[in-house]
């Protein structure tokens, strides 16, 4: 049986951190991070995340607004929304919760976010300083799987890690995080030939494909490190379940992420931690 990586005694650690860290802040700067979501429409899966966003900035001490819109609500007054946003000094933190009703075209309001207020990473200013090695805010579900590897004390440079998926929310800045550590890097896709060849390969797998348990135990290296970010509903019993077999791929593993329970409580505290930063870089300056 594999170990299991648990992502909710990491974010819970990472968050206590941040906690002491926010009231240190308060303290030398006289205010606390201010992070604001915009939710557009009534998206069942969006309201649970804004939820559990707003959960998190309370429990780890940040401020934190939801401003909820229709989805009847123009391109136009969006983002004359994210702009007056922009030009508050008291925000520190813009976050617009994806997806978009499909009038509204996501790019274009991702760019109208101030870059120094980009907290989930995804202005093209921030996906550019990444692939440039510069200091940035980094988006977070990547960020939270390098932070996973590391607290399981999980050796990344000179091994062999594979990406399954390659979205740019996570397939391809994961691949660029493992390379800054110093992995070898293949990300492999939908138009990849003999993918169980390619995936048996790795050390590290790390699988982003938003397809229930697809990746099976024949896929998986003996004693590989398997993360697995997606989340499903499982066609069989209704229940949450990733893109791997979780119940055959743990007697292959060395090491496996549970969904739910993995990657997905550090995702939303590596979005504090991004609050975290902006403040700082803004206050600094």
């Amino acid at each position: 049986m594999s170990e299991i990586i648990n992502g909710k005694e990491v974010a819970k650690a990472l968050r206590d951190s941040l906690a002491a860290e926010v009231v240190e802040l308060g303290a030398k700067y006289g205010r606390t991070p201010n992070l604001v979501v915009i939710l557009v429409g009534e998206d069942p899966g969006s309201v649970s995340y804004v939820t559990g966003k707003a959960k998190a900035a309370t429990e780890v001490g940040i401020r934190n607004v939801t401003l909820r819109r229709d989805e009847s609500i123009t391109e136009e007054e969006l983002l004359s929304l994210v702009d007056e946003l922009n030009h508050d000094d008291d925000v520190d933190g813009i976050l617009v919760q994806l997806p978009l009703p499909k009038h509204i075209d996501e790019n274009k309001v991702i760019a109208a976010i101030s870059p120094e207020k980009d907290v989930d990473a995804f202005h093209p200013m921030n996906v550019a300083k990444l692939w440039l090695k510069q200091p940035c805010v980094l988006p977070c579900t990547p960020k939270g799987i390098i932070k996973l590897l590391h607290f399981a004390g999980v050796e990344i440079a000179g091994k062999e890690a594979v990406v399954v998926g390659r979205s740019n929310i996570v397939g391809q800045p994961v691949a660029k995080l493992l390379l800054d550590e110093n992995a070898t890097v293949t990300v492999a896709h939908s138009r990849t030939k003999n993918l169980a060849e390619v995936t048996r390969r790795a050390d590290i797998l790390v699988v982003a494909i938003g397809k229930e348990r697809f990746l099976t135990a024949d896929m998986i290296k003996p004693g590989a490190v398997v993360i697995d970010v997606g989340v499903n509903r499982d066609s069989r019993t209704g229940k949450l379940c990733g893109d791997v077999d979780y119940e055959e791929a743990q007697h292959v593993a060395s090491a496996i992420t549970p969904v739910p329970g993995g990657v997905g409580p550090m995702t939303i505290t590596c979005l504090m931690e991004n609050t975290i930063e902006c403040f700082i870089r803004k206050m600094e300056k």
